[in-house]
């Protein structure tokens, strides 16, 4: 097979500040981010400006950087993670112990004080053998975080996990989630992004053995002048391993801004492998934009599966038609259009708290939208 040019194997992956300069806006993982806005957390910083509260059956510690448990995955990607690696002082690890089976969800809070520095952050969530569970990561408040989120899910082990991001308008939110299948593992994640000024979460999912199946979802609300980036990789290593990927938005104001990278390799030892990828943006005014970018890196012909769809498109005045001509007020056809557009994703999620504050949350911003105001 001819080589690869630019290959997603290929990519830089160290805990080596070295390894990753500063970025200068060109780089193909930086392209899309609005630089000036970001640049404080490229350097080493030592914030402490967070809280983080647990509650639920979990094993909860809060280990030193020389815990033999971090960092046992794959390296950090970017400069954002090799800074944040570098700059933790403490991880806070939480554990779904063997054979456990959690009937409530694992609540993680974040909470960050308005504060000029930058605050690393790290977590370690593990969902050790034939474990059941479902974890909540919530983030809210003001300030800079740069976070790094380390996932191992263990043999035969289930984990839902979600991360929300229910920031302020001024908070600067950067995130590495880097997570490590065990064999017949099984995991649902998913990224909810609903607030913040800019907020950046990478995904990138590594397979260790056979069997395993990843199931990832997205939804994702931007307002004027927000910048919400979601770049996801999933690096299918092994034989016989599943992945499916569904991310959506909705954007209104002016400038405001998502990016949706999404990332599948497939090695050429991955036989068996069955993939699909999809993004889908909806754009309620002018002025909003919406960057999506799919790519498949296929390296053997002997796959059960893989595709890919990416689709932007404007707000549907022809089903606002259609409604309004049966009776329905136009506020509330449009109501009817965004729902219907988020609903089956939501009705995915699985987590009944996570949907009901998706749900409000868009309400919310339809609120606005039909209004005429937005967010400051």
């Amino acid at each position: 097979m001819a080589t690869v040019m630019n290959s997603r194997a290929d990519r830089a992956l160290s805990f080596d500040l070295q390894t990753f300069p500063v970025p200068h806006g060109r780089e193909e993982e930086w392209r899309f981010t609005p630089l000036e806005r970001v640049a404080p957390l490229f350097e080493l910083a030592s914030g402490n400006s967070v809280d983080v509260s647990v509650s639920g059956e979990a094993n909860y510690e809060v280990g030193g950087r020389d815990d033999q448990r971090l960092g046992n995955g794959f390296p950090p990607e970017d400069r954002t993670a090799v800074v944040e690696w570098n700059s933790f002082r403490e991880a806070h690890m939480i554990t779904i112990p063997r054979d456990a089976r959690l009937d409530q969800e694992v609540t993680v809070s974040v909470v960050s004080k308005s504060d000029e520095q930058v605050s690393p952050l790290h977590f370690y969530f593990e969902a050790q053998t034939h474990s059941e569970s479902t974890v909540v990561l919530h983030h809210s408040g003001s300030g800079r975080v740069n976070e790094g989120v380390e996932i191992v899910v263990g043999d035969g082990a289930h984990l839902t996990f979600v991360s929300v991001q229910q920031w302020n308008d001024d908070a600067v939110h950067t995130a590495s989630h880097r997570i490590r299948m065990g064999r017949d593992a099984t995991l649902k994640h998913i990224v909810v992004s609903l607030g913040g000024d800019l907020v950046r979460v990478t995904s990138s999912v590594q397979y260790t053995a056979p069997g395993s199946d990843v199931n990832m979802l997205g939804a994702y609300f931007v307002d004027s002048g927000q910048h919400i980036e979601n770049r996801l990789l999933v690096d299918h290593s092994v034989e016989n391993a599943v992945s499916n990927v569904t991310y959506k938005g909705a954007l209104q104001g002016q400038d405001a801004h998502s990016v949706w990278i999404g990332d599948v390799l497939i090695r050429p030892e991955a036989i068996g492998t069955n993939t699909y990828e999809l993004n889908r943006n909806l754009v309620l005014t002018e002025g909003a934009r919406a960057d999506s970018v799919p790519n498949l890196e296929i390296e053997t012909g002997e796959i059960e599966g893989a595709g890919h769809a990416s689709a932007t498109g404007r707000f549907d005045d022809e089903q606002l038609f259609y409604l309004m001509s049966r009776g329905i007020a136009e506020e509330e056809a449009r109501r009817l259009v965004v729902r219907g557009f988020f609903a089956e994703l939501i009705h995915q999620i699985g987590v009944e708290t996570v949907e009901q504050n998706l749900m409000a949350a868009i309400e919310e911003e339809l609120d606005l939208t039909m209004s005429g105001t937005s967010h400051e």
